[in-house]
């Protein structure tokens, strides 16, 4: 083998290796990332299932508004009877 074959020989063995060694280290740093995301994937279906019944759970809450106006209604009607009664 001639000398020129060697030093072409060597640059893509070289080559290959800093090849597999870049593949390799973007695969370990990727992996732990989607295991991540995964995890996050898990997380957030269990976070709208809460989300849900929140949802139900606080519902009522909108009708607040409509209380209190009635509330409100009763006591001026209280405080007329008892402005009429003298009290």
């Amino acid at each position: 083998m001639s000398t020129v074959s060697v030093w072409a020989a060597t640059g893509w063995v070289v080559g290959y290796t800093i090849g597999i060694i870049v593949v390799l280290v973007v695969v370990a740093l990727v992996v732990p990332i989607l295991v991540l995301a995964h995890r996050i994937g898990g997380q957030a279906a269990t976070i709208d299932a809460s989300l849900g019944e929140s949802v139900t759970n606080t519902a009522a809450l909108s009708q607040l508004n409509t209380t209190i106006d009635h509330a409100t209604e009763i006591i001026t009607g209280l405080q007329r009877g008892r402005q009429r009664l003298g009290g």
